[in-house]
């Protein structure tokens, strides 16, 4: 079976919209109800963040989620119950992101195994270093026909760069800058140096652009360097609030897409 993130840069090749939220946020609850959301609000690709207590390389907003979400009592085992029968009604690509430490106390065959059974489609595991995932974990992952979703920098060098994309499956997640998630209101001037260098490299896998994506603005800027972008920070917060999910959901995703 043709993995689903495959099918989407097959199918659609610019403006792709991936959206993060952290599972279990603003309730434990709402995960499968936030993922049916977006996808009929019209988004390509979901991440999925699986709360941890030390969520280093992300910004305030995403912290305080794991935070919210640990507290409601979210862990991966509950996770995975939610997610049981997701595919009778989602479609779309499902991507799981989170740290390594959780992962590998879980059991990486055995999270790898239960990945399959609910239909996720891969992982981004920013803290799982490249030559770790060559020698130890690759077959695994192939083994449940998961990608390994690999990030780049603004200071990932051209030969790391051809390095990450043999070794990538699924797309390459840039990353906008080297400071924590968090939304931005531009792209600067030193990303898009950033952006068209890595664009010229003419990589084999397509990419899409996260760290401080937020608005129309934004997302368009993105777009022109790669197959699309993703918003996580902008969205999270966007759940805060007393409207309803469906209000909150169709809205941002509105605003995003067609500036309304």
């Amino acid at each position: 079976m043709k993995n689903r993130i495959n099918q989407l840069f097959l199918d659609k090749k610019e403006n792709i919209l991936s959206v993060y939220f952290t599972a279990g946020y603003p309730q434990l609850d709402d995960t499968v109800s936030i993922i049916e959301k977006l996808v009929a609000s019209g988004v390509d690709l979901i991440e999925i963040g699986m709360p941890f207590s030390d969520p280093v390389a992300d910004g305030p907003v995403i912290q305080n989620s794991s935070l919210v979400s640990l507290r409601n009592g979210m862990s991966i085992e509950k996770l995975f119950d939610q997610l049981i029968g997701i595919r009778e009604t989602v479609s779309i690509p499902l991507i799981l992101m989170g740290y390594l430490n959780p992962v590998i106390q879980y059991g990486l065959e055995a999270f790898c195994r239960k990945c399959a059974e609910v239909g996720i489609d891969g992982l981004i595991l920013p803290d799982l270093p490249l030559n770790e995932y060559q020698e130890n974990y690759r077959e695994v992952f192939a083994r449940y026909n998961l990608h390994n979703i690999l990030l780049i920098t603004p200071q990932t060098s051209d030969k790391r760069l051809k390095e990450i994309d043999e070794a990538s499956s699924g797309f390459i997640y840039m990353v906008s800058s080297s400071s924590t998630t968090g939304a931005k209101s531009s792209v600067a001037d030193f990303q898009k140096d950033y952006f068209e260098r890595v664009k010229a490299m003419e990589l084999t896998n397509p990419r899409l652009i996260g760290f401080g994506i937020s608005n129309k603005e934004t997302f368009d800027n993105a777009c022109q360097y790669a197959e699309g972008a993703i918003i996580g920070s902008a969205f999270v917060k966007a759940l805060d609030g007393n409207e309803s999910l469906d209000v909150k959901i169709s809205n941002f995703v509105n605003q995003v897409v067609k500036g309304v």
